[in-house]
């Protein structure tokens, strides 16, 4: 999409082509740029028809109605003085002004209903997929939703905890696929990337901090995960049950690299220079030595 797709006339113009597509009168003008915006009120026409049968959350529906009716108060009481002045002149100007005024805010008026149209539905879409499972029409927008969360939390801390919720998703999905053998390895590579993304970002900032929070929620995270995991593993056939001890073993590592840190921070050790795809790796306390 280029930077003039919404200039004033391609505004227009695409508002027009919107209201033709809802049924409304036709305009008997042809632009150059009738193909590009074909294609995006096709995308417009698509969203209308294949709404998902799911309930956008009520929060979601408040705040956008609030921000398009503070929009379109702002335009409202733009419109009045961009009319009184062109009617202070003379001659065909200033009639045609109040005119032209109603046709853009009219364009205005439809890019936000389309706008509001695709957020309602893109939010539908997002809830829709939050059961989807490896192979499914909606996971990759599941996945796109995640790093859309990512992307928005705002500490490392948040971030951390965010990943290993996504690593306890992986194994409910794992749990699912079980018997399909590549499906379920792949699933177990996700949770345990996740695992080392979360436990990294939590002991960094632990260490730098020298402050355990981070680490009590890995330790919560170990907790119920160990659990489910060994659960998986006694389902598991003997392939499967090999890449599940793999999992397991990396569980067992962030308790131990989680415990080190946490004893560090006590006997007041500096922050470790050294680090490794767990985070800081640190070294023992002169009594532990």
């Amino acid at each position: 999409m280029d930077s003039n797709l919404f200039s004033r006339r391609r505004a227009e113009r695409f508002a027009q082509l919107l209201d033709e597509a809802n049924g409304g009168r036709r305009h008997h003008v042809r632009s150059r740029a009738d193909d590009e915006l074909a294609a995006l009120v096709a995308v417009g026409q698509r969203l209308a028809a294949d709404r998902p049968t799911v309930e956008v959350d009520g929060e979601f529906r408040t705040g956008l109605r609030a921000m398009l009716v503070a929009t379109a108060e702002r335009e409202a009481a733009g419109a009045p003085a961009k009319s009184r002045a062109g009617t202070a002149g003379t001659g065909v100007r200033g009639s045609l002004l109040p005119a032209v005024t109603g046709r853009r805010a009219r364009a205005r008026g439809a890019i936000l209903v389309g706008i509001a149209a695709g957020a309602v539905a893109l939010s539908g879409i997002s809830a829709a997929s939050e059961n989807a499972l490896p192979g499914d029409a909606l996971y990759g927008m599941k996945r796109s939703t995640e790093r859309a969360q990512l992307a928005l939390t705002g500490s490392d801390i948040s971030r951390g905890q965010l990943f290993l919720d996504f690593a306890r998703t992986r194994l409910d999905e794992a749990a699912t696929v079980h018997g399909d053998r590549l499906g379920f390895s792949a699933v177990l590579d996700d949770m345990d990337a996740d695992t080392r993304q979360g436990v990294r970002l939590l002991t960094t900032v632990a260490a730098q901090r020298s402050d355990p929070t981070g680490l009590d929620a890995i330790d919560a995270f170990l907790t119920g995960q160990r659990r489910a995991v060994s659960g998986l593993l006694d389902r598991a056939d003997h392939a499967d049950r090999d890449r599940t001890r793999r999992s397991l073993a990396l569980l067992d590592a962030v308790g131990k690299r989680a415990d080190e840190l946490r004893a560090a921070i006590a006997c007041g050790l500096p922050t470790p220079a050294a680090s490794d795809a767990l985070g800081p790796a640190p070294g023992a306390c002169p009594a532990a030595r």
